[in-house]
């Protein structure tokens, strides 16, 4: 049995409003600060649950999940355990986002693989459904790198229906998709009934998404920001968004960490952005980015920064796949 005092120690320690904007569907609004799951290697820790389960208590709401990060069934174990606790009132209080791997980028793949990732989740629907690549591979394997050999040409139409489906079915309130360009979302939105509503893409101050960021916004698909700092540590990220010394000069002059100019230059921007930390410590610091500002000077600044994506998805690229270079992947945006 649960005490009052227990409760109110939980509820001040999530005393933190997050802001929140609403999508191009009628379904619930997304936080502008979310919690990314993907740690690499994937499933390499057996602490995420708990982790997860501090990030509810510290007043994050916006989980953001993945098939192949093998983090659904945490997640679920934390959201049962938050709402048994009382640290969350009800399932309506979370936003959770999750995203359909490449191996389950066929048309007759796409509303079972939801399913099962319902299942790992525990939960009878998900905020938001991504397509996580436009890439698939031969099905089977959830793992990064992929298999060369397996991959296979996207098949737009097929995927994109069967995600329309997802949300017909109530199964998922909004979809989207993540890695699009703009020539990638041009041909869905060519296609689509429902168009998406998000892409989740590489953002931070080393690859800043001008151009795509003017046609979501043209277009009303909101901008989910990963690797907002870079990704140290990871297959997909490195070390030079921590390492810039203009961000580092900004951070000293202002008493904060790069980690929060980071994220804080993010949500200037107008984009929902995904922090990762199973620390409690930089858990708390970078929640707390909304009651100050980065000056006009601190913008430019930053905006000089040179360009450089942090991903390629070179492991996407073959001379015997759909994309023979980078360069075809990325429709020349990179």
């Amino acid at each position: 049995m649960r005490s009052g005092l227990a409760q109110t120690i939980q509820r001040s320690m999530a005393n933190i409003t997050v802001p929140n904007t609403p999508l191009n569907t009628n379904s619930k609004a997304i936080p502008l600060l979310g919690f990314g799951t993907a740690e690499y290697p994937f499933g390499s820790s057996d602490s995420v649950k708990e982790c997860l389960l501090n990030a509810i208590r510290l007043g994050y709401r916006h989980f953001d999940s993945a098939a192949l990060y093998q983090s659904e069934q945490p997640l679920g174990e934390a959201v049962a355990e938050a709402l048994e606790l009382g640290l969350v009132n009800s399932r309506e209080e979370l936003f959770i986002t999750t995203k359909l791997w490449c191996s389950d980028a066929h048309g007759d793949r796409v509303v079972p693989a939801l399913q099962t990732s319902l299942k790992n989740l525990g939960l009878e629907y998900v905020d938001l459904y991504l397509v996580h690549w436009p890439v698939c591979v031969k099905a089977g394997e959830y793992e990064l790198p992929v298999k060369k050999e397996d991959l296979l040409p996207f098949d737009y139409e097929g995927v994109w229906k069967a995600m329309e489906e997802c949300q017909q079915l109530g199964l998922a309130k909004s979809i989207g998709v993540s890695n699009f360009s703009c020539k990638k979302l041009e041909k869905l939105l060519s296609i689509s009934e429902i168009p998406p509503a998000v892409n989740q893409v590489e953002v931070n101050p080393l690859w800043q998404q001008l151009k795509l960021r003017q046609f979501c916004n043209e277009k009303g698909i909101h901008i989910t920001a990963y690797s907002p700092l870079g990704a140290k540590g990871t297959l997909w990220g490195s070390d030079r968004v921590m390492e810039s010394e203009v961000l580092q000069e900004i951070a000293k002059a202002k008493g904060k960490t790069l980690a929060q100019v980071c994220l804080r230059w993010a949500y200037e921007q107008g984009v929902s952005v995904l922090a990762k930390s199973f620390n409690t410590e930089r858990m708390k610091e970078n929640r707390d980015i909304f009651d100050w500002s980065l000056s006009r000077d601190e913008l430019n600044k930053i905006s000089q920064i040179p360009q450089k994506k942090g991903f390629p998805g070179v492991e996407f690229v073959s001379p015997d796949g759909p994309y023979k270079s980078t360069e075809e992947l990325w429709d020349g945006e990179i």
